[in-house]
This record gives structure tokens, C-alpha cells and sequence, in this order.
């Protein structure tokens, strides 16, 4: 007897929410951060790289059309919103003496 059609390819099943939390964690060492840097050390990168973000959105702005391009304002004002966060906690560290 010959089959109408061939075997239908196998699906990979996608993982549920469970199996992931189910899933143990390793630590990648691939990044990794000093653990010898201070707190302030950390926060200046933090603002430095939020503000990064924020010119690479306002780029985009300039070079998206439609739907895309009205995304990112919101975007710009969660990282702008960010900045200003991380800024005040720069604020409230006090240098090393």
C-alpha cells in the first residue's frame, strides 16, 4: 500500500513556562563583571550605556518609517527615564575616602 503523502516533518515542542523555571541554571563566565568594581564604578557604566542607548534610538528615529518609528519614542523615554534614576543613585553614593 502506498502512502498518499510522506511522513509530516517532526516538530521540535516549544518549551512551557514550567519546563523553563524547571530548567537549572548554570552561570555564564562569558561577561562578567569585576567583582572588585565599586558601586559607583558600576552605576557611571550603567548612565554611560543608557546613554548610548538613547542616541542609537534617536538614530533609528531618523531611518524608520510607520509603526516602527512610533515605537521608539517610548523606548527613548523608558532609557531617559532610567538615566535619570541611575543618576540619582550616582548622587546618593558617597565617594570612597
Amino acid at each position: 500500500m502506498v502512502k498518499p503523502s510522506p511522513n509530516p516533518p517532526e516538530t521540535e515542542r516549544i518549551p512551557s513556562n514550567a519546563d523553563i523555571r524547571a530548567t537549572p541554571r548554570t552561570i555564564s563566565t562569558l561577561f562578567i563583571v569585576d567583582p572588585g568594581a565599586t558601586t559607583e564604578t558600576l552605576v557611571v557604566y550603567l548612565v554611560e550605556t543608557l546613554a548610548s542607548v538613547d542616541v542609537m534610538v534617536h538614530y533609528l528615529v531618523d531611518h524608520l518609517e510607520g509603526s516602527s518609528r512610533n515605537v521608539l519614542p517610548g523606548i527613548s523615554n523608558s532609557v531617559m527615564l532610567a538615566e535619570i534614576t541611575a543618576n540619582r543613585v550616582l548622587d546618593q553614593i558617597e565617594p570612597a575616602a
